[in-house]
């Protein structure tokens, strides 16, 4: 199966996406909770739910968008990974897929309390130096079967959210409105100070884990630009709104002392106040709330953190086999199963309390760094960073988030906050060990930085440079249209490839008027689809014979030679070999394109004529884009046998030839034929290109301005010579004026 073949189905729609978050957030906040913050703060553990979704808010609103900006499957952890980079994409993929796995662990064993207090079942078995108890053996049973579930698909996850949250909200206004009618100010507990309020608020802030992680389904949710903000504020404004009118009914109906009595005896705080209000009826009305409450979270909980893991397996920060979708289900069913046997670990080795604050500090750590990507996309002004939603207020908005964010980290138990330490310094270690040799995902930070070198301190430069990427698969991607040529392109990308220990992907893209819709295309084009699987097997046939893996996928777009460039950036290449058309004006971008964006990678373009490497004539005058065009030299030179001619024309013949030796030597072509002459550029390379079967010339540097006005060197020697040309051109910066005037 092609990568191409396996993406997400977009299943979710607007109520099941904010059902998601809602679901999430809503089972252990107001179901478990509660006693304990009343507890310990007295009537201030209402505003410490507030504090809670205040910080919260400052995140939704920066994860709304980045979400669409990059609705992908990972969320937070693709954001983060896209702005900062793979080292903090570990952290940030570890840390949200581990912190879920914890919450998850979390939610089904308040799952099983509420189960035993149903069934009044208390047991317990020793099995070695772990003690199974009644409540972890129905939240690994419970955990079992959600696991299931999502394995199944997201559409069914959806369907099962609906229903779960628009009951148990149901019951929550019915408690609510018989705790109002109750409610005395003189019941509510004096307020304990402001530790107390910042130390609960570390301890609930479990309760706010929902609502990024609608982003991390953002793949799977119809219309993102419109669906995704309205999904992720909304649900962390309704839950807020939900906890603290529950909290201060809850606290205010009964008398003082009331919940204490019942945290001490060990019951449920919440169904004992539902039953002095509403009798055993509401009590068990409470307790079915429960049950569905935190059913609700951990199914959730596991639908994200698999998509989570899916991600990372998609940026080989974890291995590209966790990308495999089930072929009837469409989910990343491998993703689920792992994550799931991770929850069931954590039920049987966790406590309660620990795997509650431990899903509260990892998810700090993503929150802040979050807030942290936004800055940075806004900042570095990544071209293809176009989100349809502005946070209000930037940059104090996610500044506010990030500081809040990691500020109330310090008011979680300290084991915990070591043991966090610890998880993170895992996962740096992953990175370092593992992910930096295999990932190609190189952030926008360092990008931003390198590029700009000659400008930046040394340290912060030497920095971005010790924490890159150094391997990853290298990508050469081949938009193939015409048959006369594809064997061509495919035999040159194949010769790079090898040498590179990578893999060629074809792609054909297929282009759809304007006036018609690209999901109708792809289902009613069938004579087109017909022969872009025609033209893509035989590129898969060519590949073969050099023993590349290949792969290949057809793409319908209402753009052509467009659509080449987002292709690049999606699929992460790092080389396309492409062929000549007629925009082609001594470079690989069209003038709009030349513009407006920046090259994604390395870029060849192929004017075809017959491929024949036997002799190559490579003029070079230093260029930015001669160093590619060397390295495609001693490509060629190792698979072909090539003989390469070295041409440089220069008006002083010995300077030339000290130029030209230098070049040769800095460039591992001291085996090629020196050719140094004297005069009109383009003769001395048309008359040097007569003995040539092939002519491999950087990408001009002329402005566009220039090239209007008295016509592109490179295109001439295109337009003279007979023999095949091949065009390099290196992603480098240009500004403006460079692009306009040139350099």
């Amino acid at each position: 199966m092609s990568e191409a073949d396996q993406e997400l189905a977009k299943d979710l729609g607007p109520l099941a996406a904010l059902t998601i978050g809602v679901g999430t957030m809503i089972g252990a906040g107001i179901f478990v909770l509660p006693g304990t913050a009343i507890e310990n703060a007295g009537w201030f553990a209402v505003l410490s739910f507030g504090l809670g979704g205040a910080i919260a808010l400052f995140t939704a609103l920066s994860a709304s968008e980045l979400g669409t900006a990059m609705p992908k499957a990972g969320g937070a952890y693709y954001y983060v990974n896209q702005a900062l980079g793979p080292l903090f994409g570990s952290i940030a993929g570890w840390s949200n897929w581990l912190g879920l796995a914890f919450a998850s662990a979390f939610y089904m064993v308040g799952f099983g309390e509420y189960i035993r207090a149903i069934f009044g079942v208390a047991l317990s078995v020793s099995v070695g130096p772990v003690a199974v108890t009644s409540v972890k053996a129905f939240a690994l049973v419970g955990a079992v079967a959600f696991v299931g579930v999502n394995y199944v698909g997201a559409k069914e996850t959806g369907r099962l959210q609906n229903a779960i949250v628009i009951l148990l909200v149901s019951i929550l206004a019915v408690f609510t409105v018989a705790g109002a009618v109750r409610a005395e100010p003189a019941n509510l507990p004096p307020g304990k100070g402001l530790t107390p309020l910042l130390t609960t608020t570390g301890i609930i802030f479990v309760s706010y884990l929902g609502f990024v992680q609608i982003t991390s389904v953002a793949e799977e949710i119809k219309d993102p630009g419109r669906n995704l903000p309205r999904a992720v504020i909304g649900s962390v404004v309704l839950v807020t709104a939900i906890y603290m009118l529950v909290l201060i009914t809850m606290a205010a109906a009964v008398d003082q002392g009331f919940i204490a009595e019942q945290q001490l005896a060990g019951r449920i705080a919440i169904v004992e106040v539902g039953r002095l209000l509403l009798g055993p009826a509401g009590a068990m009305a409470l307790l079915l709330g429960g049950l569905l409450a935190t059913a609700s979270s951990a199914n959730a909980s596991i639908l994200a953190s698999s998509r989570i893991n899916f991600a990372m397996g998609r940026d080989r920060l974890v291995t590209p086999d966790l990308n495999v979708v089930h072929p009837s289900f469409g989910t990343p069913y491998r993703s689920i199963a792992i994550t799931g046997g991770l929850i069931l670990l954590f039920i049987v080795a966790g406590s309660v309390e620990l795997l509650a604050t431990l899903g509260s500090v990892l998810h700090l750590i993503i929150y802040g760094l979050l807030n942290v990507a936004l800055i940075v996309m806004r900042e570095t002004e990544v071209v293809e960073y176009a989100p349809t939603y502005h946070v209000p207020l930037y940059p104090l908005t996610p500044i506010a988030g990030t500081v809040l964010s990691f500020a109330l980290i310090a008011f979680i138990a300290p084991v915990v906050i070591g043991l966090g330490a610890v998880l993170v310094l895992g996962a740096v270690g992953w990175y370092f060990g593992y992910a930096r040799s295999r990932t190609p995902v190189h952030g926008a930070l360092s990008n931003y930085i390198l590029e700009r070198r000659d400008r930046m301190p040394e340290p912060i430069v030497s920095a971005a440079s010790g924490v890159q990427p150094d391997g990853g698969e290298f990508r050469v991607l081949v938009p193939v249209a015409n048959p006369k040529h594809e064997t061509d392109l495919i035999t040159l990308a194949c010769a790079i490839a090898n040498q590179r220990d990578g893999v060629v992907e074809a792609i054909h893209i297929i282009t759809v008027p304007d006036q018609t819709s690209l999901e109708y295309a792809s289902r009613h084009f069938e004579d087109e689809r017909e022969t872009s699987q025609e033209l893509l097997a035989a590129a898969e046939r060519d590949a073969g014979y050099y023993g590349v893996p290949f792969k290949k996928s057809t793409i319908f777009s209402h753009r052509s030679i467009d659509e080449i460039f987002d292709a690049a950036r999606e699929h992460d290449a790092d080389m396309v070999v492409m062929g000549w058309g007629v925009h082609t004006a001594g470079r690989a971008e069209g003038t709009f394109e030349e513009l407006t964006h920046t090259l994604p990678c390395d870029f060849l373009v192929f004017k075809d004529r017959g491929f024949d490497p036997e002799e190559i004539l490579l003029p070079t005058a230093g260029g930015p884009s001669s160093e590619l065009s060397a390295e495609i030299a001693r490509v060629l030179m190792e698979e072909f046998g090539s003989e390469v001619t070295v041409l440089h024309v220069a008006d002083d013949i010995e300077a030339g030839r000290a130029f030209l030796e230098e070049w040769s030597v800095a460039h591992e072509l001291t085996n090629a034929k020196q050719l140094v002459e004297s005069g009109d550029v383009d003769a001395e390379i048309e008359a040097a290109a007569r003995e040539a079967t092939m002519v491999i010339l950087g990408a001009t540097e002329q402005g566009l301005i220039s090239r209007l006005l008295s016509g592109s060197v490179v295109v001439d020697v295109v337009e003279e010579v007979e023999c095949s040309v091949l065009i390099t051109e290196s992603a480098h910066e240009r500004s403006l004026r460079q692009r306009l005037f040139g350099r």
